[in-house]
Formats: structure tokens, C-alpha cells, sequence
């Protein structure tokens, strides 16, 4: 999940960021707005922690939290780069 997608998908995010990060409360979610600077920020003043750590901890969660395709994981494709199927 990259920034843009925890952007456009805040909405539906909120409810599990605050269950994940429950110091967090409701206008610190409005203020952040799913820009992930702006989470980070928050949860390393909640929680006391370095920046370096609450990078860590979102960056996990980003990952746990990938938008999957049916009974398979959405496939990596390199930043740049297209992905090509082989058929046409």
C-alpha cells in the first residue's frame, strides 16, 4: 500500500488505524487525513517513540494491510516498471 492508496482509502481505514494505534483520537485522525507523514508524526507524540520507530510501525501495518486479490496476494510489480502477463 503506498501513500496514495492509505490516502484515498482513509475513509475506510480510520476505524482499524484507531483500533491499531488507540492513543490516536478522532481529530488527530481528522488532522492526518491519511497522509503518512502526518500519522507518523502522531503516533511517535502518543507514544513517546523516535520517528525512525513509528516509521517502522506503519510501514508494517502498510504491509499487513495490502489490498489482495481472491484466494492470491496482489503480485509486486517495481516502482517504474509494468507487469506483463505473457499472454496478449
Amino acid at each position: 500500500m503506498n501513500s496514495d492508496q492509505l490516502e484515498g482509502n482513509w475513509k475506510e481505514m480510520k476505524g482499524k488505524v484507531k483500533e491499531k494505534w488507540g492513543k490516536l483520537t478522532d481529530d488527530d485522525l481528522t488532522t492526518i487525513n491519511g497522509k503518512k507523514d502526518q500519522l507518523v508524526g502522531h503516533i511517535q507524540k502518543h507514544y513517546g517513540i523516535a520517528k525512525e520507530e513509528a516509521e517502522k510501525q506503519v510501514k508494517e501495518y502498510e504491509g499487513s494491510h495490502r489490498p489482495k486479490f481472491p484466494d492470491k496476494e496482489m503480485p509486486m510489480v517495481e516502482p517504474g516498471k509494468t507487469q506483463t502477463t505473457g499472454t496478449r
